[in-house]
């Protein structure tokens, strides 16, 4: 399986970034880490091995870029304006310096958005607030709401980025066309989140797939069994 490591500095965070990428060809896939989760993570963790036929096979490239959460949602060191600003920046590095280049890796154009825990939060996120560019949305034991990170504060970035609030105002087209999956378990933790959001969606008519998996914990074994499933669902030809 092939695998590149690639790190430039990102003009739109003013830092730089890393990341790495598995496959010679195919559906681009950002995969995105847990919870001030690392580039590497998901490789470290086996997520990467758990898709390795597809990777394999060249029918996907999966990227796996950097996280910031220790710099935005999870720095109780900068005031909860900062947190959400430097959260914007990441959005807009993934939207144009990562998922902007490799999109029209294929015919579709679009890219797919996967991610566990906090990692399901951000391919939800993104999914929602560019659905223009995604295609499918997989997001792992997810929660949906920033709200907790924000010690009370309010404004119209992090309401933009609450995907439990935001959806309902939402009138991209785009949304309806796109293969939506909520994977939790009746142990997980997101549990909730995951129902409150297929509820959101489904109010809007919006189709997706809430996939409550039985006595699995909010962990890696239950990440590694959903991720090459929801794979599945892409037809690549």
């Amino acid at each position: 399986m092939k695998e590149e490591y690639f790190k430039w500095y990102s003009p739109n965070l003013n830092r730089e970034i890393e990341m790495l990428v598995f496959g010679h060809s195919g559906y681009p896939v950002i995969l995105f880490p847990t919870s001030m989760g690392s580039f590497h993570e998901n490789k470290d963790m086996g997520l990467i091995d758990a898709a390795k036929w597809y990777v394999e096979q060249g029918l996907i490239q999966i990227y796996c870029p950097d996280s910031i959460d220790k710099d935005s949602f999870y720095n109780k060191n900068i005031y909860p304006i900062h947190r959400i600003e430097n959260h914007v920046r990441y959005d807009k590095m993934i939207c144009h310096e990562i998922v902007e280049k490799v999109k029209n890796n294929t015919p579709a154009g679009k890219v797919i958005v996967a991610g566990a825990s906090f990692g399901g939060y951000h391919a939800a996120n993104f999914a929602f607030r560019h659905p223009g560019y995604v295609s499918h949305m997989f997001s792992m034991s997810g929660a949906f709401s920033i709200k907790s990170f924000m010690d009370g504060f309010h404004n119209d970035d992090v309401y933009y980025n609450s995907p439990e609030d935001y959806l309902y105002g939402l009138n991209d087209s785009e949304l309806w066309k796109m293969d939506i999956v909520l994977g939790t378990s009746n142990w997980d933790v997101c549990l909730d989140y995951n129902l409150k959001l297929s509820k959101v969606l489904n109010d809007r008519n919006i189709h997706n797939w809430l996939d409550i998996r039985q006595d699995k914990k909010h962990d890696w074994p239950v990440w590694k069994e959903m991720f090459p499933h929801y794979l599945s669902r892409v037809k690549f030809f």
